[in-house]
């Protein structure tokens, strides 16, 4: 009895834990896997996801109690962050600029090096040209076809947006939302999260489980055999995104609106980033 009330206990911590893990997903600049960390499930998830053929049935149970957690809180909370950007598109995009500029120095703390190689500088270069380069993507790349008929390429390039977003979920302290934003995918995102927008939503997630299943290993072994490399890759996109998102010079009133967000932006996202160096 004693110990099916502590599974049951694991089960509720997972998915609460899930649920949080869900709800940072939805900030840009707020990295799942940065939360998994602070969570204490980091190593936890990876390992399940690497070893899921070893263990299936107990490794795919623990994936489902995180992933049920983190569904329930994308769904609740998707549509009063689009309601927000929406009526404040301005101080928002000012919030998320400051979430990704504070993700940066935790990130570089990770190189635990006394010098970078400039190669890696060069790949950091290479990652923010990158970033940038994803706002001349073509308008509506992403949206299928009106009408809500079967669109084969509007498929593939939402299992493939799909399948780098996953690659962001298992990085640490890269966003999959800041992904979406520089794909021009965010809000189209969020509002079919929020309308059940099928033909959108399935595609985009046959890419995203492709891609965690397929590449977890891989990312976990090259983090730890070149996690110079790795990381300042990473650092490159985050500073590339910072010029996605920056939505131009608040006048008037909004000047100290966005000011505000920017540091509520920067002050959270500081805190997590601390939390996340010393686990």
């Amino acid at each position: 009895m004693e110990t099916g009330i502590k599974a049951g206990r694991k089960w509720i911590t997972r998915i609460v834990k899930g649920f949080a893990i869900g709800a940072s997903m939805l900030i840009p600049g707020v990295s799942g896997g940065t939360m998994a960390i602070l969570l204490g499930v980091y190593d936890e998830m990876i390992s399940a996801l690497s070893n899921i053929r070893a263990q299936f049935r107990r490794n795919s149970l623990l994936l489902l109690q995180f992933l049920a957690g983190a569904g329930v809180g994308i769904l609740l909370l998707s549509g009063p962050v689009l309601t927000a950007l929406t009526l404040w598109t301005k101080p928002v995009m000012f919030f998320f600029t400051g979430a990704i500029l504070a993700g940066i120095p935790p990130i570089y703390r990770k190189l635990r090096v006394a010098r970078i190689k400039p190669k890696n500088v060069l790949v950091a270069a290479v990652g923010a040209g990158v970033a940038i380069a994803t706002e001349y993507l073509p308008s509506g790349l992403f949206t299928p076809a009106a009408g809500g008929g079967f669109d084969p390429l509007a498929c593939a390039l939402l299992f493939a947006a799909g399948f780098v977003i996953a690659i962001a979920l298992i990085l640490p302290g890269i966003s999959g939302s800041y992904v979406l934003l520089m794909f021009g995918m965010y809000d189209l995102t969020l509002t079919a999260v929020r309308d059940v927008n099928l033909p959108y939503l399935l595609p985009l997630a046959a890419g995203g489980l492709v891609g965690v299943f397929s590449t977890a290993g891989v990312l976990d072994n090259l983090m730890r055999k070149h996690p110079q490399f790795i990381y300042m890759l990473i650092i490159g996109f985050m500073l590339g995104s910072v010029v996605q998102v920056f939505p131009g010079l608040p006048a008037g009133l909004g000047i100290a609106v966005c000011a505000a967000a920017f540091l509520a932006g920067l002050v959270i996202v500081f805190w997590i980033g601390r939390f996340d160096i010393n686990s």
